[in-house]
């Protein structure tokens, strides 16, 4: 899967193609590209050894909002009915995808940034000249729809899928070296984050995941430390 960092709801529509999941809750990198980045975690500091497919891209595409539903489920198609251009666009988001981490890792180790690094946001960055128009957004609670903004892009690939992806990249980059990218303190985690705390402190991916367990092994070598030092 492209995120196992954000979690999930499955949305209700009839599609013969099973629509993607869309977001429901709070994301752990509090950024797109970071989000993105930490797809590649699967467990651990293992990497992925299969890489994802054309659904698993939509599915984290639509979960940050990139497209409507009605766009999502017509992406799906184009597996089917173009096959070289998504298997183009699948390594491309590959490529992009290990640039930022990269590029995240440098910031977090104060290096300087690789220019091939910058090379693979800009050629997303190429593909991303369009105009804003209005959507809809169905409110299906609310029975009522509302109205957004999106970028129709002009490019005729689909290099533009990713280009939120890649503007958030650039966002990040240019923030410079005291950018608050954080790498969790779990050495087991390697997810990335997004420090935007009040303190500025923060230090786990996740209190629910990897900072609960610190909690909860700290305590328990709490307990035991009285009774080693009882039984010497």
């Amino acid at each position: 899967m492209w995120n196992k960092c954000i979690i999930y709801s499955e949305m209700v529509l009839s599609a013969p193609t099973p629509p993607p999941k869309r977001l429901h809750s709070e994301s752990v990198g509090d950024r797109v590209a970071i989000e993105f980045a930490n797809s590649a975690r699967l467990a651990g500091n293992d990497l992925s050894g299969k890489e994802p497919g054309w659904r698993d891209l939509i599915s984290f595409l639509a979960a940050i909002g990139n497209f409507s539903d009605a766009r999502a489920r017509a992406l799906l198609g184009l597996e089917e009915t173009a096959p070289e251009a998504t298997a183009a666009l699948l390594n491309t988001a590959l490529d992009l995808r290990d640039a930022i981490r990269r590029t995240l890792r440098a910031r977090v180790d104060g290096r300087p940034l690789e220019p091939v690094w910058i090379s693979q946001v800009n050629t997303i960055l190429a593909f991303t000249e369009g105009y804003d128009r209005l959507e809809p957004l169905t409110d299906v609670s609310r029975g009522r729809t509302d109205w957004r903004l999106g970028l129709a892009a002009r490019s005729e690939g689909l290099e533009w899928l990713l280009a939120a992806i890649a503007r958030s990249a650039a966002d990040l980059i240019v923030e410079g070296p005291d950018a608050p990218i954080r790498i969790c303190a779990n050495p087991k985690c390697g997810l990335y984050f997004y420090d935007d705390s009040r303190t500025g402190r923060r230090r786990w991916c996740s209190m629910a995941t990897c900072g609960n367990r610190a909690k909860v092994a700290a305590h328990s070598r709490r307990k035991r430390a009285p009774r080693s030092q009882n039984k010497s």
